[in-house]
Order: structure tokens, then sequence, then C-alpha cells
């Protein structure tokens, strides 16, 4: 696959999402929050590195609630002066503020996450049932578990953002698991 088959996709899925039903996209998350809640990877995680979602994303902000509700630490990205993103933990969702593409990002005085541990959750724009994942082109989450590889990282995904095949690169790092509002998608030898 080519990288204009990723421009198609891309297109396609920001297509689904506009023409989603909002009260069906919130119904949908929540669904995703009980089943990704349940499952023991979460219930024995003690930090969740969470991306704050955008442009009509599975909710991770449900999440991230939930998650200070179950005593666990959050920590979400923001991408520093230095193009490298970073993560840093907040206690609230007061602690965000607009930044790079309009995403809600940690403010400056929030503390950097330094665990090398932890459940992160990984955002892509599309996937496919191998677990292979089509992301926004950055190459942000590729480059940030390289270098932190003891994080177990997972996606979260409508089931229209799951395709039959999606193009994949030998550098692309694969959810282990990715759970929608109907079933969990692992690859082989994975969690």
């Amino acid at each position: 696959m080519t990288k204009n088959e990723k421009q198609e996709i891309r297109a396609e899925v920001k297509r689904r999402r506009a023409e989603a039903d909002p009260e069906k996209l919130h119904g949908d998350s929540l669904k995703i929050m009980e089943r990704f809640t349940g499952l023991s990877v979460y219930r024995e995680s003690g930090l969740l590195l969470a991306y704050v979602d955008a442009k009509r994303e599975v909710e991770t902000r449900l999440l991230m609630e939930r998650a200070w509700e179950d005593g666990k630490t959050v920590a979400v990205p923001r991408v520093d002066g230095d193009g490298i993103m970073h993560y840093y933990m907040i206690e609230s969702l007061r602690e965000l503020e607009p930044g790079s593409f309009g995403i809600m990002e940690p403010k400056e005085s929030c503390p950097l996450c330094k665990a090398e541990e932890g459940l992160m959750l990984m955002p892509g724009v599309a996937f496919d049932e191998r677990c292979r994942r089509v992301g926004y082109g950055g190459g942000y989450y590729d480059r940030y578990l390289e270098k932190h590889p003891g994080l177990l990282h997972i996606a979260l995904a409508f089931e229209f953002q799951i395709f039959p095949e999606v193009p994949s690169e030998p550098h692309d790092i694969l959810p282990q698991m990715i759970v929608t509002e109907r079933r969990i998608l692992r690859p082989e030898g994975c969690v």
C-alpha cells in the first residue's frame, strides 16, 4: 500500500466521523470505556498515559475521569519546543490548555512523567484486524514507544475505524490490543 492509500483512508475516516451521530459516538465511547476498564491490564496498572480526544475520537476524557476515580495516576502528552512528545502528569482536566494542532495539552506547570512502565492509549485514524495502524502522520507515538519499550500500548477505536487491511511499514509500532464498542482485537502473541 502506498502513502496515497493512507491519505485515502484518513479522508474516509474523517468523513465517517463527520457523518456519525454524536449521541451514538458518546454511547459507543461509554461501551469502549467499560470494555477497557474491565481488562486485567487496566486494573493492574497504576499509571494511564492517555491522549486527549479531539475531532470526534473515542472520548478519552471519560476514561481519564474513571482512572482518577480508580486511584490511578494520569499523564497526557505535549509536543514541546524540541518537537518531541513528552508526557506530563495531570490531576484534573482543568490542567489542560489548547496546544499543538488545536489539541488540549497539559499546562507547562505540570510535572514530567518519567515512568517507564504503565498503560498507554495509542491514538490512530484507522486499524485492521491484525492491529496494524494508520496514525495521523507525525510519528510521535512510534518514536515515543521506541524510547519507552516497557509501556503496554492499547488503541481505542470505533468499529468504523476498523478496515480489512491498512498499510503498515516496518518501523510502525502496532498496538498490542484494540478495544472497540463491540470487540477486542489482539494480534497473535500479544497481551
